[in-house]
């Protein structure tokens, strides 16, 4: 039986500046603890050297949209203080976080990730 590994996506969010921002980030934060708890938030924090404020998340969910549900539940989001947002799904195939990859390799690395299903 395959385990089924809910998708990773990566998610920057852009925030402008000022007092709605300063505002509202303990509540974005105490938001972004809760989904950590809650398993659907893996790492998140502030993206340095940007012209906005920024920050990037590592998230889990069922699918993009689920994301985007997350997202608009997000005290900055009802503020009006996202004002670019990114989602891209993402198969961290390598590294720290590997543990978290589909194990689907593209069929040119295939190789490279010996099957335990065969063992």
């Amino acid at each position: 039986m395959e385990l089924f590994r809910m998708p990773i996506y990566l998610v920057r969010m852009d925030h402008p500046d000022g007092d709605g921002w300063g505002q509202h980030v303990v509540a974005h934060v105490l938001y972004l603890k809760r989904l950590i708890q809650a398993g659907s938030l893996v790492a998140s924090g502030p993206l340095k050297g940007t012209p906005l404020r920024s920050g990037f998340l590592i998230m889990k969910g069922a699918n993009r949209q689920e994301i985007e549900a997350m997202v608009a539940r997000d005290p900055f989001s009802p503020e009006g203080l996202i004002c670019d947002l990114r989602i891209e799904e993402w198969d961290p195939l390598f590294g720290c976080l590997s543990n978290l990859s589909t194990g689907k390799p593209p069929v040119e690395l295939q190789s490279l990730f010996p099957s335990d299903e065969h063992s």
